[in-house]
């Protein structure tokens, strides 16, 4: 595997801390509106529904459906060298479709990636501070997939 220290890494703040902090422990939170009780992803101090500044972190199925996906080929950031191709998914949790995370789909061929293929999550550590969610093929489908 490519050096982590190449890799670009997300930077988490006061807004996504509680986000990276449950991935780091395997979990993964989401962001919930306190008032509406609607989910929200980017993380954000007010609620863009009704405008509530409450909000609390709950953890989530992390099982979900690929609505989109692109196969990464050279050329790429040298970090990621040793990986290509590799698919990249648009993935809507199963708790609500406008809850959508872009991650890697680790442990299958790109082309077994498809559009409506069903998701888990899977935490991959790239750094002392920082576990990514990315993504594994479940083995169900939610929708039909492409052709």
């Amino acid at each position: 595997m490519a050096d982590a220290g190449q890799r670009p890494l997300p930077l988490p703040d006061e807004d996504t801390a509680p986000f990276w902090d449950g991935c780091r422990r395997r979990q993964l939170l989401m962001q919930r509106c306190a008032a509406c009780r609607a989910f929200r992803f980017h993380p954000r101090r007010m609620c863009p529904r009704c405008r509530s500044i409450e909000s609390e972190w709950v953890p989530v199925s992390g099982r979900g459906t690929i609505a989109s996906r692109v196969i990464v080929h050279p050329p790429v950031l040298p970090a990621f060298q040793d990986r290509v191709p590799f698919a990249v998914a648009l993935v809507e949790l199963a708790e609500d479709a406008s809850l959508r995370l872009i991650g890697n789909v680790l442990g299958a061929p790109p082309e077994a990636v498809r559009i409506g293929c069903a998701v888990e999550v899977a935490f991959e550590d790239v750094s002392p501070e920082i576990t990514l969610p990315q993504w594994r093929l479940s083995g169900e489908t939610h929708r039909e997939s492409e052709p």
